[in-house]
């Protein structure tokens, strides 16, 4: 580290944006790079293009047999992706880290194109970190930090953290965000309004999701992210859920140093979570790690209902701790950048950082959300719809006879598979769930809700994190106690409110002598009509017979023209033939389409 350069006779530019011109009001719109929106726009209208071609329209009869193998073509879609991202950083540097973890979904290939977003963002120039800090502050950078690292100790998608020194020599580490991220962030999120723009005109998607309200919940987080002060909150509500869990560590802040784009705290970076060589070395087993991080999570998303949504590498460290003998020797703590002292089984904690992106879990979800745990440990599919119901998240008309048969046998194929074998077994298990339910699939039964969005992705990203620390790590196994604890947190009677439970039953009691008098009445009378239809599995079924014969009979109709068209073209009638070679393919193409 060096001396903070002193700049007193530097003229800082009146609060408001990063170049010094006025802020925006509120009514004015954020400031976009057009350059980068043009060429960002056109990568996602290339990868669009190419779902619709190569998933879409080539997976139709007989399209199929010219289909070409699609992981060369992914591999090629994420290598473009990548180097975009490394070039343009921004908010597409997060969207890639996600992909990148989810190991126990994705193929090896497509992962290996993507983990280098997990620590290769290029750092912004030192000047312009120089220059940002000192007007977040108002002063020169060296009254603030006599001593100021110029390397980067980290470089994220929106911020980068250097080494520095406070007045009383207190080494601390200082997260700025970068320089004009603001505009890059309102770039690439203009892209993904446009992309919902497309996608909300196919009544498909339309009417399973609300893209919008999607992209605005997004939009939200994001730019929360870009708050400093938000994220200090968010780090101490954190901090209060855990104070007593000796299994988490959070880092210290000192809350003078901080600033609407700095943020200053101690240096925790020990050990990368996903480092398992650097672990093994510190006697820490990665296993227990991938245990105890899927323990945190669940806490976090059953008991305190506020969730830290960016739980990738970058942002968890292992904490080694001393032993008792080490203690007694006078080693009370380790630091970052100590040598690995080898031992057994070391005791550790997991440190979490970057609260940027959080979420809280709204109160109608929290019922729903146990009664999934104990769905899913309980292996009990009825249970699982249930939830599914309680939040709310089902299509009106949804079969759940059919939605709960689906879940029994995704129990019976899957209950017990690893997730590091997961990857290997997904494609298989893919087909047969296509060929079984697709009236389910086809019809996506489920509305996707804004707010459970980022519990998702942290869901997701968790799971790829323990399948990198752990390939044999079983979510099934760890999900069952806390099945177990909340089935019987819900056998516990609340005495409060049992006299009006059995009021309530009391009422439905008296109700069924008249209504059971009222069916033998008609059934006396010969009016009791018994009304029956068909179940909507058998007419999903005829459904499909109908569809399958009227594509047929559009296939005879090409071919018969086909055949007519060759033959007249051997028999010399060139035009004619041609002609009508060309309308069978447009009756085919109209088939297709009709059909």
């Amino acid at each position: 580290m060096i001396p903070s350069p002193d700049h007193r006779s530097r003229q800082h530019p009146p609060p408001g944006r990063r170049d010094g011109s006025p802020a925006p009001s509120a009514t004015e719109p954020a400031r976009i790079d057009t350059r980068r929106y043009r060429k960002v726009r056109w990568f996602f209208v290339k990868m669009l293009a190419g779902m619709i071609v190569f998933d879409v329209l080539f997976s139709l009869p007989l399209l199929r047999w010219f289909r070409p193998p699609a992981l060369p073509r992914w591999r090629k879609v994420s290598q473009h992706y990548r180097e975009m991202a490394v070039e343009m950083g921004g908010v597409l540097i997060k969207l890639g880290q996600f992909v990148s973890t989810r190991v126990d979904l994705l193929p090896p290939e497509i992962i290996h194109e993507l983990a280098g977003l997990q620590d290769r963002v290029a750092p912004a120039r030192l000047e312009t970190v120089v220059l940002q800090i000192e007007k977040d502050f108002t002063r020169p950078l060296a009254d603030i930090f006599p001593v100021f690292g110029p390397d980067p100790i980290g470089s994220a998608s929106l911020a980068q953290a250097h080494e520095a020194e406070l007045d009383d020599g207190t080494a601390v580490v200082v997260k700025v965000l970068r320089p004009g991220i603001d505009i890059l962030v309102a770039t690439d999120l203009k892209v993904m309004e446009q992309v919902c723009r497309w996608l909300n005109r196919f009544s498909h998607i339309r009417g399973r999701m609300n893209l919008d309200q999607l992209m605005a919940e997004f939009t939200a987080t994001t730019r929360r992210e870009l708050d400093m002060m938000e994220e200090l909150a968010n780090l101490k509500r954190f901090d209060d859920d855990f104070r007593k869990d000796p299994h988490v560590y959070v880092p210290r802040v000192h809350e003078n140093h901080c600033a609407p784009a700095t943020l200053t705290m101690e240096n925790v970076a020990y050990v990368k979570i996903n480092d398992v060589e650097a672990l093994g070395r510190w006697g820490i087993d990665h296993r227990q790690v991938a245990d105890r991080l899927y323990d945190v999570y669940m806490k976090q998303i059953f008991i305190t209902n506020f969730i830290h949504v960016d739980p990738h590498p970058g942002n968890l460290f292992i904490r080694p701790l001393p032993l008792e003998r080490e203690t007694a020797a006078g080693i009370h703590a380790f630091s970052p950048g100590d040598r690995p002292v080898a031992c057994e089984q070391r005791p550790f904690q997991i440190v979490f950082i970057d609260f940027g992106m959080t979420a809280v879990i709204p109160k109608r979800f929290k019922a729903a959300l146990r009664t999934m745990a104990i769905g899913v440990g309980t292996r009990d599919a009825r249970k699982v719809v249930q939830a599914y119901v309680a939040a709310g998240v089902l299509q009106p008309g949804v079969d759940t006879v059919r939605l709960e048969a689906a879940h029994e046998d995704w129990f019976n194929r899957l209950w017990g598979i690893r997730m590091g074998k997961m990857h290997e077994v997904a494609y298989e298990e893919a087909r047969y769930f296509i060929k079984e339910y697709r009236d389910l699939i086809t019809e996506i039964p489920f509305q996707l809700q804004e707010e459970m969005l980022f519990v998702g992705r942290a869901v997701g990203i968790l799971a790829g994190m323990a399948t990198q620390l752990d390939p044999e790590f079983d979510p099934w196994g760890k999900t069952i106690p806390y099945a177990r604890q909340f089935a019987r947190e819900e056998l516990k009677l609340n005495w409060k409110d049992l006299p009006e439970e059995v009021l309530l039953l009391g009422r439905h009691l008296l109700k069924i002598p008249a209504a059971l008098d009222h069916v033998l009445d008609k059934a006396r009378h010969g009016t009791l009509a018994i009304q029956v239809s068909l179940s909507p599995e058998t007419r999903r079924a005829i459904k499909r017979i109908d569809l399958s014969v009227k594509r047929f009979a559009w296939m005879v109709l090409s071919a018969g023209l086909l055949v007519s068209g060759v033959n007249l073209y051997i028999a010399g009638h060139l035009h004619l033939g041609v002609a009508f070679m060309g309308l069978s393919i447009l009756v085919f193409l109209w088939g297709l389409r009709k059909a």
